[in-house]
Parts: C-alpha cells; sequence; structure tokens
C-alpha cells in the first residue's frame, strides 16, 4: 500500500504553533522552579508568545486558500478572529497576574492553559472540516474547564467548573452526532467546502439534513450561550475566578460564533430559509430573558452574566440578517465587545479587591467620590455595552440592526432596539450608584498594578477610538468576509 504524505507549509499554522511551544515551555518551566518561587516571569513569556503569533497572524493577512489537505483555512476571516482571540488572551493575562497573586495562585499552569485554549479557538476559527472544528472546540472547552475550577478550595469555582464541564460535553455530544448525521446525509463527506453540493444532491434525505442542522444549533448555541441553553451561564460566570469570566466572556463567545458563522454561511447557504427562521426565534428569545433577568440581579459578576447572553442575542441577528453587512457587523462587534466586556472586568477585579470582596452592585455607590477614575472607566464601559454613542457599542448596534433592515427583518430590528432601551436601565443604574449615591461600603485605596491600570485605560481608548473611526476597522471587517460570496 502507497502511503501519500500530503504537502503543507509549516508556516500556515505558524500562531498556533507558537502559542503551543509556548504553554509547553512555561509548563517545563514551572515543573523545573522551585517550589514556593516567584512566578511572575510565566505571564511575561506568555505574553511575548502572544505577541510573537499576532506578527506571524499579520503575515497570514492576505493568504488564501487551504491547507493540510484542505482541512485549514487560510483566508482574512480566520485571521481577523485570531486577533480577536490574541487581544483577549492578553489582556486576560494582564488583569490577571494581580488578581492571582492576591489569591496565592500565581501557577504556571494558568498562563499555559490560557494558550492552549487561545490555540483551540484558532483551530475553530480556521477549521475548513468539521472534525477539525470539533477538536479545536474540545481544546478550548477542556482548558477552560479546568481555568474554571481554578481555585479548587472554593466550593464555587468547583460548583462552576463541574456545571461547565457536565454541561459542555453534552452539547459536544449534541454538536457530534449532528456531524455524524450530516456525514451520512452527505455521503461520507464533513469538509466545509464540499457539504453544499453533496446536501443539494440528497434531497431524499432532507430530515437527516434538517436533524443534523438542528443539533449543530444545539452545540453552538451552548457555547455562545444563546437561550434556552444559557442557564449555565449566571452560575459558572459567578463561581469562576473573575479573571477566567472576563476571558469565557469574550474569547470563548468570539470563538463559537467564528465556527458558527463559517458553518451556516459555507455548509448551509441552500437551507438558509429554514435556519434563519430557527435563529430568528433564539435571537428574540435570547436578548429578551438576558435583558430581563439582568435588572434583578445584585451580583455584578451575575449582571455581567446576563448581559453577555443579551448581547449572543444580538449577534444572533447578525446571523439572521446573513448578508454581507451582517459578517461585517458580526466581526466588528464581537471585537468591540472585547474592548468593552474585559474593560468592565478589569474594574470589578479593582473594585473586588482581595478576594472579591466587593461584587454587589451596591458596593459600587459612590464609587465616584473614591475612586473617580475608576467610575468614570465604569461609566464608560456600561455606556458602551448599552450602546450610547460615540461608543464603539452603539456602531456595532448599529451594524447590526441596519443589516437585519437590509435583510427585510423590520421587525427583529425592532425588537433589537427595543431590548437594548431595556438594557440601558441595568447599566445605567450602576452610573446612577457611582455618582448620585452616598457609598455604603468604604472601598479604602485601591492598589492600582501597572497591568490592570493598562488594560483599563488601553480598553477605555479603545472603545472610544472605534466607536468614533470605526471606518478602518469595518474595512478591514469587509475585507474579512469576501470569503462568503453568497453573502
Amino acid at each position: 500500500m502507497n502511503l501519500t504524505i500530503p504537502v503543507f507549509q509549516l508556516s500556515s499554522i505558524g500562531p498556533w504553533l507558537t502559542l503551543t511551544v509556548t504553554a509547553i515551555l512555561i509548563l517545563v518551566l514551572d515543573a523545573l522552579s522551585p517550589k514556593g518561587g516567584k512566578k511572575a516571569c510565566f505571564s511575561w513569556l506568555a505574553l511575548v508568545g502572544l505577541v510573537v503569533a499576532a506578527l506571524q497572524t499579520i503575515g497570514l493577512w492576505g493568504k488564501t486558500g487551504t491547507d493540510f489537505a484542505g482541512m485549514v483555512y487560510l483566508d482574512n476571516f480566520s485571521c481577523f478572529f485570531y486577533m480577536i482571540f490574541l487581544l483577549g488572551a492578553a489582556l486576560t493575562i494582564l488583569i490577571s497576574r494581580q488578581y492571582l497573586e492576591d489569591y496565592g495562585k500565581n501557577l504556571g499552569e494558568y498562563y499555559a492553559l490560557i494558550l492552549f485554549a487561545t490555540m483551540g479557538m484558532m483551530l475553530m476559527a480556521a477549521g475548513a472540516h468539521l472534525i477539525m472544528i470539533f477538536l479545536g472546540l474540545e481544546v478550548m472547552s477542556i482548558a477552560v474547564y479546568v481555568l474554571a475550577g481554578l481555585f479548587r478550595e472554593d466550593v464555587r469555582s468547583n460548583e462552576a467548573s463541574l456545571k461547565y464541564l457536565i454541561l459542555g460535553s453534552f452539547s459536544s455530544a449534541f454538536l457530534l452526532f449532528g456531524m455524524a448525521m450530516l456525514y451520512g446525509a452527505a455521503g461520507g463527506t464533513l469538509f466545509l467546502s464540499e457539504l453544499p453540493q453533496r446536501l443539494a444532491l440528497e434531497t431524499a434525505s432532507h430530515p437527516l439534513i434538517f436533524a443534523g442542522i438542528g443539533l449543530l444549533l444545539v452545540g453552538f448555541g451552548f457555547k455562545v450561550a444563546s437561550a434556552p441553553f444559557h442557564m449555565w451561564t449566571p452560575d459558572v460566570y459567578e463561581g469562576a475566578p473573575t479573571c477566567v469570566t472576563a476571558f469565557m466572556a469574550v474569547a470563548v463567545k468570539a470563538a463559537a460564533f467564528a465556527a458558527f458563522a463559517r458553518v451556516f454561511f459555507v455548509a448551509f447557504g441552500a437551507f438558509q430559509v429554514d435556519w434563519t427562521m430557527l435563529l430568528w426565534v433564539l435571537a428574540v428569545a435570547t436578548m429578551t430573558i438576558g435583558n430581563i433577568t439582568a435588572i434583578a440581579q445584585t451580583n455584578i459578576k451575575r449582571m455581567l452574566a446576563y448581559s453577555s447572553i443579551a448581547h449572543a442575542g444580538y449577534l444572533l441577528v447578525a446571523l439572521v440578517a446573513a448578508n454581507e453587512l451582517g459578517a461585517v457587523s458580526l466581526l466588528y462587534y464581537l471585537l468591540a465587545y472585547t474592548l468593552m466586556n474585559l474593560g468592565a472586568f478589569g474594574v470589578v477585579i479593582l473594585v473586588g479587591r482581595k478576594k472579591d470582596s466587593y461584587l454587589n452592585i451596591y458596593d459600587y455607590s459612590g464609587l465616584a467620590a473614591q475612586h473617580p477614575v475608576l467610575a468614570a472607566s465604569m461609566a464608560l464601559f456600561m455606556f458602551a455595552l448599552a450602546g450610547i454613542p460615540p461608543t464603539a457599542g452603539f456602531v456595532g448596534k448599529f451594524y447590526i440592526f441596519s443589516a437585519a433592515i437590509k435583510a427585510g427583518y423590520i421587525w427583529l430590528a425592532i425588537i433589537g432596539v427595543m431590548n437594548s432601551l431595556v438594557s440601558v436601565y441595568y447599566y445605567l443604574r450602576i452610573t446612577v450608584l457611582m455618582y448620585m449615591k452616598p457609598a455604603e461600603a468604604d472601598l479604602g485605596p485601591v492598589s492600582f498594578s501597572p497591568a490592570q491600570t493598562a488594560v483599563v485605560a488601553v480598553t477605555a481608548a479603545g472603545v472610544l477610538l472605534i466607536g468614533i473611526f470605526p471606518g478602518f476597522l469595518y474595512n478591514l471587517a469587509v475585507n474579512s468576509v469576501k470569503i462568503f460570496p453568497g453573502l
């Protein structure tokens, strides 16, 4: 038997290799370092790995095609998401170091797990075969399960990790079962580029195809935290370490939407009428449940968890539109969401102090008098999440609802705008507490570490910059979605 080894270029997966090698190097150095010694170098080593991966990603910009026997896409869509993942991972590492030291948990494996999860996200964004996407999902998920349970002596952290593991396993099973059905319906292929032609020929297999698409919707719906698969989100977000919650809220969501968009836009274009109807319902339910439930929350992490669910609903509106502006708005909004949400969690970590002592929203009362810069930053992030101009959140929502109107989904856009108005209540409530209420908790002096301060400053500047000047990012997103010619 002749064995043919396909030709491939390692440079095509250069960012993956860099992150993997860096993560392994951190684990080896951590194992060799003296017990109880200073481990600050691991965070810097992880950041160096992320910067090198970012430079490699810039080098891949503009390339098109596939590699590794057609299993991996090389395109701007992948590169755009690579940059979102790398940015999310870098900002997470920067807000983590002091936070973990306060808990006495500055572990080398934490940074390695962040890098492994980021590598899995890249695999999901660039996968050209459904099994590759599944492998990426598992690499990412296993790392995040461990990260959620990092505080082993904390019951809430253990509960968060266990819940995420059990429900995540169910969602993976749904996803895999859906892929198996599509494999049978398509006559033995799971390449995204081949599925449209194969599925179009198998008219007798429509029930199997619809069942497969439905199961994929369940699997991806869990990862993006859309209703009714969102029940795990508040408990996991509350119980996980705050820096891990921030990472899950932005990077994991972005990776799931990257795979979601590519699979449905590339492989299921012929069934768009059917899956857009389902997504329409899911988008409305997700926005409404997320926003209404967020109003009743008094824990800032749970409020941001329900806010995250609501934002998943807005992003589903972009998928329902299924046109060029919808795809562009999806990319723009995910980057904007990364900045405004990580900035908000950065403030939560600074205000929460050692061991998350101040997580009740009423602890923010009078914050403007005690720490005016922190209050101004939090107000900016709340305005951005609410979609108030001139922030990036406003521009992102404007693009998403414009895409829905352009595609003829007028009522969906109206429901989205009404949900945005509801969200203004609970976002502005934080601002009102900070500026118009007397302090209920004596926060005392806040220790601003340089890294955490830099995260809040960079994200605040980014939220304003891409909100006032969205053109550059918009053009990058337009170049990234040209791979979807049917849009």
